[in-house]
């Protein structure tokens, strides 16, 4: 069963419950505004779904609320970050904001960030580039939750990808996992009561299964593309890990919480180029051969990365956002 809950209210309860767990009012309303945003995409999964775990991390003190994100080390137009244990949102927004700021003043800029938590909907640092005007390639490391091809234990980490290209008729970013499903859409399905419309990951079997249940009780998620996708986490984990020199899937995977992992910044300015006109240009040419082409079924159409983000967050902005009742109902228990 599902509630409707409007943004204005969701960052209101949101920001007088971090409030009430030692983050300042600033902090409050920045992760209030930032779990809001998230649901209004749609991704409810990283959003409002994720408040009662997040609490309880920071109950137990796997994130410290004082702690704030610093740089460790300096080469140029590359930066090292320690993240100190702090919220993985607040980590990933400073490293961002600095990633473009060196951007700005390089043509390019780097944050390597390691010791930080969750960063929620890698989503959210695209679309904050992008209207900074950068594009941005961003990646993360997780616990391990898929096996290498071929392996049966979980080995690898379903390790988020971000790319966003800032375009003033409609950023385009991308936010994907290197999984099937990312674990917390595949919890959205569990909590839903439903199947999942293609098979996620294995079951006790050892089989391929749409059962959310199945794949969430042993966290074998089936990577995207098979044998690539095992590949691109295994080599998206050593790049993070070398640049950050910070902690590995196999080392995250020692730990008792999903906590201290590493991730990267990257930001370009496509202002160090005289042709802007001309890259717009160019991308809407692309975009324009996509949507220009036949639909294989009656009523569907194709979309760049984002386009039915930007159409979600609008929808839920007029309608309100369709929120789990039970998920809401904690978040209030939480508050009292």
């Amino acid at each position: 069963m599902h509630t409707t809950i409007h943004s204005t209210e969701m960052q209101q309860v949101l920001t007088a419950l971090f409030r009430q767990h030692d983050f300042t009012d600033k902090k409050s309303q920045t992760l209030a505004e930032v779990h809001t945003e998230n649901t209004l995409y749609g991704v409810n999964s990283h959003g409002i779904d994720r408040v009662p775990k997040f609490i309880d991390y920071v109950r137990e003190g796997i994130v410290n609320p004082a702690a704030e994100a610093e740089c460790l080390s300096t080469f140029g137009s590359i930066e090292r970050w320690g993240g100190n244990s702090g919220p993985g949102v607040l980590n990933a927004i400073s490293c961002t904001d600095r990633a473009v700021q060196l951007a700005k003043t390089h043509g390019m800029g780097l944050v390597a960030l390691r010791h930080t938590n969750h960063w929620m909907r890698g989503g959210y640092y695209g679309w904050r580039a992008a209207r900074a005007g950068c594009i941005a390639i961003l990646f993360t490391n997780t616990q391990p939750n898929m096996p290498a091809w071929g392996g049966r234990e979980s080995r690898t980490g379903n390790n988020p990808l971000v790319i966003a290209i800032p375009r003033p008729a409609g950023h385009v970013v991308l936010d994907m996992a290197m999984s099937q499903y990312a674990f917390g859409k595949i919890n959205a399905y569990r909590l839903r009561g439903e199947q999942l419309p293609f098979p996620g990951g294995w079951d006790a079997a050892d089989e391929l299964t749409t059962d959310p249940e199945k794949i969430l009780a042993h966290e074998r998620g089936l990577p995207i593309g098979y044998w690539k996708g095992s590949a691109l986490s295994m080599v998206l984990d050593m790049l993070v890990t070398l640049l950050a020199a910070g902690n590995s899937t196999y080392r995250i995977g020692q730990l008792d919480h999903e906590t201290d992992i590493s991730q990267v910044f990257l930001c370009i300015s496509p202002e160090v180029f005289p042709d802007r006109a001309l890259q717009d240009q160019l991308l809407q040419e692309i975009i324009d051969y996509t949507h220009s082409g036949p639909a294989m079924r009656e009523g569907q159409r194709t979309y760049y990365p984002g386009e039915r983000s930007l159409e979600q967050r609008q929808h839920n902005l007029t309608h309100g956002m369709q929120v789990d009742e039970q998920v809401w109902s904690e978040v209030i228990r939480l508050l009292e």
